[in-house]
């Protein structure tokens, strides 16, 4: 199962490789392409992100324990401290939430999305939002939300 995994991240960082070279290939494009099926635009995410070659950054999934290690009770506050928290993780790696190309987002009660929604719009680029899944979960224990993204820092920056 493990391998299987691994191939498959494998799998989705070479395919990111080859859709970069590709389009490094095509001068005056912009450097990321939002994409959408049919040309419809879901709401709160794109379909498909795509990346030129540049430094890859993943971060692992946060939670809403806020800087003391404190984690709240309430969903919209664990939400707040999680995004503050991949903020800080971003900033470890010199990246930025606009660099985000893909985001999962893991709760135990979907019930929360509008909540979800509403905070995550203060630090996502929401008019080009990333690649995203929301999936219910049984997270630890008082965790009611986990996020996990990839970034993609432009090469020279």
């Amino acid at each position: 199962m493990v391998n299987l995994i691994l191939m498959n991240h494998l799998l989705l960082v070479l395919t990111v490789v080859a859709a970069s070279l590709a389009l490094s290939a095509m001068q005056g494009k912009p450097w990321k392409r939002f994409l959408n099926l049919d040309g419809k635009k879901p709401p709160g995410y794109t379909h498909v992100v795509t990346s030129p070659p540049g430094r890859m950054v993943f971060i692992s999934g946060q939670g809403g324990n806020d800087a003391s290690g404190k984690m709240p009770e309430d969903f919209a506050s664990q939400a707040k401290n999680t995004f503050e928290n991949i903020g800080r993780c971003l900033k470890l790696a010199d990246a930025r939430f606009e660099d985000i190309v893909k985001i999962n987002y893991y709760v135990t009660d979907m019930a929360n999305t509008a909540e979800l929604r509403r905070i995550r719009a203060g630090y996502l680029n929401m008019e080009n939002p990333p690649a995203a899944t929301l999936v219910q979960a049984g997270l630890g224990k008082g965790l009611l939300l986990e996020v996990e993204a990839v970034a993609i820092v432009a090469e020279g920056k």
